[in-house]
């Protein structure tokens, strides 16, 4: 393998042929450049997509600048290298290397990958073998040829609240948010280094919210007791599934001594008093969040019944106005950028948004600096809210009532009415807006083709109040994505509909559009199947994912690189039905891939709410309105925290604002 000096002199052969070689050259402002000989514990942080896309992660962010923090420790950053990259470096012998010292990844302690989304899977493997590392946990039990311990290899983000897809190929998960576990992950590596890897693994495997997965083992139905069940279900019912193909799931257990059964979440209670990075690294080429993310709040109790993030980062926790101005201080002198993104789950539903707005609009209009909001509500006050930060810098203004219907609306229980979007779209075109852009899902559990069309009679009723409003060539814009099933979510226990009916479904929304007004801009389902059964599966579908890697592909999130065709011969290949997990429904009792894991939603809680959904019943947000009692939280943590919430009212044109 080459070391650093080899590395810089073959860069300087590879960098001038392949696209945006500053991807690869670290140097940027704020990074931190430390002494891997001189720490204790050397990091590696990898996100497995392409350098824009990781350098605008926040938690990627957060994780580099806790980690040098520590005397002991450096941490350096990886990104997955685009494929004309990837092929020089292997016609090169090039293996993957860290920016900030070239080092190359297997020299490293430990490596973090952000598993932010599932599509990006394959990028982990392909990065692993591109750094010489195998990519089988079992494989890394033997030292390297060098005579060095192979990495760590840890995980942690949304993705990995199901583990199982991923389960043979990292060594420990983290569940939950990073900063309440890292420096217990640090320790125990320091103290147990030494030892047996398989022992290091068991120090790791007994920290609060680690996942070693070779400790536990999955149990499937025999082809007996398979065919037991159908044969049952067919007397009870006169049918099956017909998506219900391969042995189910029975449990996942723990096969050593003294390690939980369930791994539970973990969570940071107070926000506030976090040590967050206030000199994030300025990129030498454009990303795609090329300004200041300032967190305001984690976790979102709204409830909606399709999104895993409102559920596994439970109990909404805020930061105070006083360190929010202390932090836009601190960002604003140490990169120069010229936009504060206030960011959260729901921004706008920070209870002191409209007071903070104000400040940092105060503060900062003279030097053009401006202020955005990445999530808005569909009402009146986020509209007023929006002109108030255009007086700086423009900014559109965008929606997500994510159903056309009201009842569909309340089986997602999104908690958006037609009069609330009218309301917010009166008040937009009658201050000027001529453009609105609307979100929306399909194939969401329970819809109709009535609900379909209602999404385009929405957008409809959009254009006719901004024409109402003066507005002569008004432009709605709908987006429509498809619903995916996720684990932790009320809708977990549905199946996504097929491609096909996905396809029809788009084109049966397409048709119904009449006026010119409205654009439709469809997301592409292909990628969605997939996504679910990654989303969806247990330890069973790896092997898909170690095939479809082994036929090419990687960058699956990108539309250009998905190669379904490839998927379907990993599929095939590994004997894995991916109906069986994207398309079927399930039933309450029957045990899933991620039971062992906790969120601290309960299920009882999922099913409540999966119950009231089936009857399109709204809940409302316990932030605001008394506990619904999903566990997130304890209940010290709920009676310090309720009642802080103040309700504002935003007066046009009028700042500060109006408090009831």
């Amino acid at each position: 393998m080459l070391n650093r000096l080899q590395i810089d002199d073959a860069l300087e052969e590879i960098l001038p042929l392949v696209a945006k070689p500053a991807r690869y050259t670290g140097g940027e402002l704020n990074s931190i450049v430390g002494d891997p000989e001189q720490a204790e514990v050397h990091y590696a942080i990898a996100f497995p997509d392409a350098y824009e896309i990781g350098m605008s992660n926040l938690a990627c962010s957060i994780l580099y600048h806790l980690l040098n923090s520590r005397e002991d420790c450096i941490a350096e950053r990886v990104y997955a290298p685009w494929p004309d990259m990837d092929q020089a470096m292997r016609d090169s012998g090039v293996p993957l290397f860290t920016l900030e010292t070239r080092t190359p990844l297997a020299e490293c302690d430990m490596i973090g990958f952000s598993l932010s989304f599932e599509l990006s899977f394959t990028n982990v493997l392909n990065m692993l073998d591109l750094a010489g590392i195998p990519i089988h946990s079992s494989e890394r039990d033997e030292r390297q040829p060098s005579g060095i311990p192979y990495p760590i290899i840890f995980a942690g983000g949304h993705a990995t609240f199901n583990p199982e897809p991923m389960a043979p190929f990292i060594d420990v998960f983290v569940i939950g948010e990073a900063e309440a576990v890292m420096d217990a992950l640090t320790e125990t590596f320091k103290a147990h280094r030494d030892e047996p890897r398989i022992e290091l693994l068991t120090h790791f495997a007994k920290i609060p919210g680690c996942y070693v997965p070779r400790f536990y083992e999955p149990e499937y139905e025999s082809p007996e007791q398979q065919q037991t069940r159908l044969s049952d279900k067919r007397v009870e019912t006169e049918a099956t599934d017909p998506y219900d193909v391969m042995p189910r799931l029975l449990a996942t257990r723990p096969t050593v001594a003294g390690i939980p059964a369930t791994i539970e979440r973990q969570w940071v209670k107070d926000v506030d008093a976090l040590d967050y990075p206030t000199k994030p690294i300025i990129p030498f080429i454009e990303v795609v969040h090329d300004r200041i993310s300032l967190e305001v709040m984690r976790g979102c109790t709204r409830g909606c019944r399709f999104c895993q993030a409102g559920m596994i980062t439970r109990p909404v926790r805020e930061k105070s106005p006083a360190k929010l101005r202390q932090l836009a201080e601190e960002l604003v002198r140490n990169t120069g950028h010229e936009d504060i993104s206030l960011v959260s789950l729901s921004t706008a539903d920070y209870s002191r948004v409209g007071e903070v707005v104000h400040d940092l609009i105060d503060q900062y209009a003279d030097e053009r600096v401006g202020v955005s909001l990445p999530s808005l509500r569909a009402d009146q006050d986020c509209v007023h809210l929006v002109q108030e930060i255009n007086k700086v810098r423009k900014t559109g203004l965008t929606f997500a009532p994510e159903a056309g219907s009201q009842r569909m609306r309340d089986v997602t229980n999104k908690g958006v009415t037609e009069e609330d979007l009218f309301a917010a779209c009166e008040t937009a075109f009658g201050n000027g807006w001529q453009r609105l852009k609307l979100y929306f899902m399909i194939s969401l559990p329970t819809e109709t083709d009535e609900d379909v069309i209602a999404i385009g009679t929405l957008a409809t009723k959009c254009a006719a109040i901004a024409r109402k409003n003066g507005v002569r060539n008004p432009g709605i814009t709908i987006g429509v994505s498809s619903f995916v099933p996720k684990p932790f979510t009320p809708f977990q226990w549905h199946g996504q509909d097929t491609v096909k009916e996905i396809d029809r479904k788009q084109q049966l929304l397409k048709h119904s559009l009449k006026d010119r007004a409205v654009s439709y801009r469809p997301n592409a389902a292909t990628g969605t199947h997939l996504e679910a059964v990654l989303s969806l599966g247990d330890r069973r579908v790896s092997a898909a994912i170690e095939r479809a890697w082994q036929l090419g592909q990687k960058f699956d999130a990108w539309d250009e690189y998905l190669n379904l065709d490839r998927w379907q011969q990993a599929f095939a290949e590994t004997g894995v039905a991916p109906e069986f997990y994207a398309n079927r429904h399930k039933d309450y009792e029957e045990p899933l891939a991620w039971d062992h894991i906790s969120c601290g939603v309960t299920k009882s809680y999922l099913k409540a709410e999966d119950k009231r959904a089936r009857r399109a019943q709204f809940t409302k947000d316990c932030h605001t309105d008394p506990c619904t009692f999903c566990s997130a939280c304890d209940r010290s943590y709920t009676e310090s925290s309720r009642g802080k919430r103040e309700t504002i009212a935003f007066v046009p044109n009028a700042l500060p604002l109006v408090k009831h």
